[in-house]
């Protein structure tokens, strides 16, 4: 972040300090932030025809002080049932924490002058992000389950390298990291303004899916994409609300890349998911949405995606999903993550990779890329020696290479030739690459 974006971060969670001398929490300090920030840049971005007219910022801000909580609170419910579709979903079951006037007065006019004339469409949206990034790293919000930092985002979006042809989705979309670096990709590295109208319309209704099921951080979420210039359809693209593990997840269009960082842990009550067409059913989370993230990749598909080191070793059900994904998909890489990369502390994780290459049988396989925290690796259906294998990695290995040190440039690898019997037990049959970080 910029210096001007860092400022304005910073004074808006110095804003806090009102809201908890009001018994608000951090978590729904963000929330409430939200509903105000929206009212304000939709005034910044010139985009406040999505808002019914008498409830826009200029309306809040010249109400008087004693007025403005319960004007506030009337926002709230009609925006709810009115405006443009986003506005409506941001907006939906919205409720306000605060109770005195003089909270809300104080968060508005400390708000308002804020220097946001200087700032930019992307400022915005990065202002935001740095937002719920100061959220996910404050320990008592509990919100750094749904926020994946934005360097592991970054590295992992540049080895998978997507394109305006690619459909991209994020099962556990959380607050849109993965969808935004991929759109700041597309554009940083095409001219959007040579686009034809097929493009655009590609590009707006056709590109980036998501999913997410806690209705907070689904707001969230679609606040950042707005910010970040991502268009919200129910019938298309955008972050949808649901859960992915029931037959929502179903109504996910299969996608060329699959970025992901799906949530840790056991299904609440130890149930199984609801949907069907999971092959292995569990109440183990990262294995449910391992399927899901295989099962709807498109042949030649590739996927990045973030799991907890133990997905990789765990016996039973994990062996049989393990074998499976290896049948399905041309697994090539596995990558530690340096410790305390996330905000839940105690979490070693490993990434996946699943970079393009070419099928090994008649029928396309889909390719994958894991990150797991332990090993860097390639496997295929057929045997393959040591050095045909470091041949067939050289161009991915020099990628993560780069994308690596330049965001963690104490990152080194080193390679081993050979074949850990252990590993081979759990169907880690090949290792070739090992990267490990310093602390």
């Amino acid at each position: 972040m910029d210096n001007l974006t860092t400022d304005i971060v910073a004074k808006l969670w110095n804003l806090c300090n009102v809201l908890k001398d009001d018994g608000v929490t951090y978590h729904q300090y963000v929330t409430e932030l939200t509903y105000l920030l929206f009212l304000k840049m939709a005034k910044e971005t010139g985009t406040e025809e999505q808002i019914p007219d008498g409830y826009r910022w200029d309306n809040l801000i010249n109400k008087p002080k004693l007025e403005r909580l319960e004007a506030y609170k009337i926002t709230l419910i009609h925006l709810e049932t009115h405006g443009a579709q986003i506005v409506r979903e941001i907006f939906s079951n919205a409720s306000s924490s605060i109770k005195k006037p003089a909270t809300l007065s104080k968060l508005v006019e400390g708000i308002d002058k804020l220097a946001w004339y200087n700032a930019e469409r992307e400022d915005l949206g990065n202002i935001y992000e740095g937002l719920l990034e100061k959220n996910a790293s404050e320990k008592k919000s509990g919100a750094g389950q749904y926020f994946t930092a934005r360097s592991l985002i970054d590295s992992l979006v540049t080895v998978m390298k997507p394109t305006l042809d690619d459909i991209i989705q994020d099962p556990a979309a959380g607050t849109g990291g993965f969808l935004i670096a991929a759109n700041q990709y597309i554009r940083q590295h095409s001219q959007p303004e040579y686009w034809n109208d097929k493009q655009q319309d590609k590009y707006r209704r056709n590109t980036f899916y998501g999913m997410e099921h806690v209705h907070d951080t689904h707001r969230l979420a679609l606040m950042n994409l707005f910010l970040h210039g991502i268009d919200y359809n129910p019938a298309a693209g955008g972050i949808h609300y649901g859960d992915t593990l029931s037959p929502d997840g179903q109504k996910l269009p299969s996608a060329t890349l699959i970025l992901s960082n799906p949530p840790f842990g056991s299904k609440k009550g130890g149930g199984v998911p609801e949907r069907t067409d999971l092959p292995y059913p569990t109440s183990n989370k990262q294995f449910c949405f391992l399927q899901h993230i295989y099962l709807r990749l498109k042949p030649g598909g590739r996927a990045a995606v973030v799991l907890p080191d133990n997905a990789l070793f765990e016996g039973n059900v994990g062996k049989q999903i393990r074998a499976d994904l290896m049948e399905k998909c041309n697994l090539h890489t596995i990558l530690r993550l340096p410790t305390g990369i996330f905000y839940a502390q105690g979490v070693k994780t490993c990434v996946i990779f699943s970079p393009e290459d070419k099928p090994t049988k008649a029928i396309p396989k889909k390719s994958g890329c894991m990150i797991c925290g332990q090993i860097c690796r390639n496997t295929g259906s057929a045997p393959t020696s040591p050095g045909n294998i470091f041949r067939s990695l050289r161009l991915l290995s020099a990628t993560i290479r780069g994308a690596a040190r330049r965001l963690w440039p104490n990152a080194r690898t080193r390679a081993l030739q050979t074949v850990s019997a252990a590993l081979a037990e759990n169907g880690l049959v090949r290792i070739t690459t090992i990267w490990t970080f310093p602390g």
